[in-house]
């Protein structure tokens, strides 16, 4: 999954990207909110951690653009923490409203649960035939067996998942699943998708040529 944290302050940006990317999230980083907004129109996230205090473009006025054009599930982080600043960034469009300081847990339930919903999933656990995906822990079961995913094996196997039913393009999961820094090699995916089949089963995943991939419903 591929978040953008908009945040100005340098040491809590740094803070925040650790703890995404130790939960195998892609990251893309923006230190204003124009440089954010433009990152935020440009490539599809699957959620935005977004500041109010912003130099150039402030996160309220970013919110209201960004609002026109996409959807992308967003989670405010501010210091700012009165009923008013809360009731106004979600009035806003924002979809929750995390308030400094916070706990590391909290943070990443919170953009589990705004990733899910905007899936369309109210579920923490994905069961498919055997296998058994706990959104939570990020561990997976074959039947009662636990299976060693690596964390680009995981990330792709949640993200088909939760779209389950609905054929993934290649660039759609490159997109998701790759940091603007990434320079990704053309048989990646392929390489990944292998990968689980050998590990949870060939039928899982199907191939739809010069479509993407699917996990059939």
């Amino acid at each position: 999954m591929r978040v953008l944290i908009i945040e100005d302050e340098p040491d809590l940006r740094r803070l925040i990207a650790e703890v995404l990317c130790e939960a195998d999230y892609a990251v893309d980083i923006a230190a204003d909110g124009q440089d954010g907004l433009t990152k935020a129109l440009s490539w599809s996230y699957d959620a935005i951690v977004l500041d109010l205090m912003l130099p150039k473009l402030d996160g309220w006025k970013l919110l209201a653009q960004l609002r026109r054009e996409k959807a992308t599930p967003v989670l405010i982080v501010s210091a700012r923490d009165s009923v008013r600043d809360r009731v106004e960034g979600l009035d806003l469009g924002a979809d929750d409203y995390l308030i400094k300081p916070f706990e590391r847990a909290e943070l990443l339930a919170r953009l589990r649960a705004l990733i899910r919903r905007a899936a369309g999933q109210s579920v923490t656990e994905l069961t498919i035939g055997e296998v058994r995906i706990d959104l939570r822990s990020r561990t997976v079961l074959l039947g009662q067996e636990p299976i060693v995913l690596t964390s680009r094996e995981y990330v792709l196997l949640e993200y088909l998942a939760l779209h389950r039913g609905r054929v993934v393009s290649r660039t759609e999961l490159f997109d998701h699943l790759f940091d603007e820094n990434e320079n990704s090699l053309s048989n990646l995916l392929d390489v990944h998708v292998s990968n689980i089949r050998k590990k949870l089963g060939h039928e899982l995943i199907e191939t739809r040529r010069g479509l993407g991939y699917v996990i059939p419903e």
